[in-house]
């Protein structure tokens, strides 16, 4: 099972990757009433590294939280 999820990384770490490749036109952004003109490589690189910080640290979270749970259960 670890081959299939590590399999899946790589496979959308690859397509992210090719899809930043390809796409270096500036654009902009609007958040909050604040605007920003960046290219959109690099915004699709930001979102896949912040997706993947959050992520992984929501999952050990809940995992801590888990095991937590079951040792004092």
């Amino acid at each position: 099972m670890r081959w299939i999820y590590l399999a899946t990384i790589i496979l959308f770490a690859a397509a992210t990757t090719v899809f930043v490749l390809q796409n270096f036109q500036t654009v902009t952004v609007s958040f909050l009433g604040l605007n920003a003109r960046a290219p959109l490589a690099l915004l699709v690189a930001l979102a896949y590294l912040f997706g993947a910080v959050t992520g992984g640290s929501l999952f050990a979270l809940l995992r801590r939280s888990y095991e937590g749970s079951r040792s004092s259960g």
